[in-house]
């Protein structure tokens, strides 16, 4: 099942594959900020978001 990750600001897409990365990986893929908008990436369990690819697909 493929993995997506995006910015809660502006949802420009940090990592897409079908390899599960931890969100720690993600973050320091892009050097700790969206390269998009410049917000300072950050992970807290609480704001995870998990949906089907079905759902994904329709938006």
């Amino acid at each position: 099942m493929p993995q997506l990750a995006v910015c809660k600001d502006c949802g420009h897409l940090l990592y897409k594959g079908v390899d599960l990365k931890p969100a720690e990986e993600i973050i320091q893929l892009n050097g700790g900020t969206c390269p998009k908008c410049g917000r300072k990436l950050e992970f807290f369990i609480d704001n995870v978001e998990i949906f089907p690819v079905e759902d994904l697909e329709k938006s």
